[in-house]
């Protein structure tokens, strides 16, 4: 593909807005009497919707577009698409059918507009689903995405808000793709660093879902613009405590450094700004830090599973290919001494004792 596309000023996940001031707004909204269908819906902050048609099947909605991230516009296709597939692995869900987003700019070479959706296309085949048409707009920048359906079992549905005390936290994708895309951005990161980038954001998490769902896990969430602090806040849910191991988080090496040099997104400060009164860093780094407030492109899967299932678990992930490590545990709230009033802990390695 000869054609590029530019960089705008948040592309990914970085252009989401913050968790902060979409929760006042969400708090705002009439909810509308209750229906007993909606099994899961935005009011619980979790990956999609879930809507019970009948006993044993429920279907899964949910939407994402996004600015680009890089230039190549296939690649764009691959990772936008990837990244609203998502959603539906997150919720233990097959993908059925998915619908194209697209703002483009009419003067633009359709060219490229041909080979982003090329790319979305056929990441939606591999998803396994069907793309069944889509709208778009004329824009002054590029966007794209899908709105995409799937089915689960409406008993089976992972919810990111059901873990329980004593769980392990699997993470199955590095972290540090928001902070490498800015370096790249800038001109700063190296070839490795963005193909080690690239590859995770292209690669779907149909894999680690359909793994987790061959086992008793208690909650599942993807790691997105929010980072995997804020996505962990949401698994809380105010009635757990976490421990993260900072040493066991998977992380594409290079973002360290380019953290150091202060490569940084404005969506992970914001991150920083909504989640550091929640968060107890116990001798940490700053690059590892503002790795764990970065907001994630098509990240992985964070798992809540009980901890005598999580081996054999992590076995067959790593059979998968996956980058998957225990990163952490959760608490109860109700016992955290630990924490120091704080519901999450950060430090280096887990305790011999």
């Amino acid at each position: 593909m000869g054609e590029k596309i530019e960089f705008c000023r948040g592309g990914g996940c970085t252009a989401k807005l913050g968790p902060g001031i979409l929760n006042r707004v969400l708090e705002r909204l009439p909810k509308g009497p209750r229906d007993e269908n909606l099994l899961i819906g935005y009011d619980s902050r979790d990956d999609a919707a879930v809507y019970r048609i009948s006993d044993d099947t429920a279907i899964v909605q949910t939407l994402d577009f996004f600015p680009p991230m890089v230039d190549d516009p296939y690649t764009f296709g691959q990772i936008a698409a990837a990244n609203a597939l998502s959603d539906i692995f997150a919720m233990g869900g097959d993908v059925k059918t998915a619908l194209n987003i697209v703002c483009f700019p009419e003067k633009m070479d359709l060219n490229i507009l041909g080979a982003i959706m090329q790319g979305g296309a056929e990441k939606v085949i591999e998803a396994g689903g069907t793309l069944a048409g889509g709208h778009s707009i004329a824009d002054q920048d590029v966007k794209y995405g899908l709105s995409v359906t799937g089915v689960v079992n409406p008993n089976r549905a992972l919810a990111n808000n059901s873990g329980q005390p004593g769980d392990k936290l699997i993470l199955t994708k590095p972290l540090g793709v928001g902070i490498i895309c800015t370096a790249n951005r800038v001109g700063e990161a190296s070839k490795e660093a963005m193909e080690a980038a690239v590859n995770s954001m292209t690669k779907l998490n149909r894999s680690a879902s359909e793994i987790f769902r061959r086992h008793p896990i208690h909650a599942c969430t993807d790691v997105t613009g929010f980072g995997l602090l804020g996505h962990l806040h949401e698994m809380l849910d105010g009635k757990l405590t976490a421990v993260i191991y900072a040493k066991e988080v998977p992380v594409i090496s290079q973002a360290f450094t380019y953290a150091d040099d202060f490569l940084l997104t404005a969506a992970g400060q914001r991150n920083r700004n909504h989640m550091e009164s929640y968060v107890d860093f116990r001798e940490i780094s700053f690059a590892m830090e503002e790795v764990l407030f970065d907001p994630q492109t098509s990240g992985g899967l964070l798992a809540a599973v009980p901890p005598e299932a999580a081996e054999e678990i992590l076995a067959e992930l790593g059979e998968a290919g996956l980058e998957a490590k225990v990163i952490g545990a959760l608490g109860d709230v109700k016992e955290n001494i630990k924490s120091g009033g704080k519901e999450i802990v950060v430090m280096e390695n887990q305790p011999l004792i």
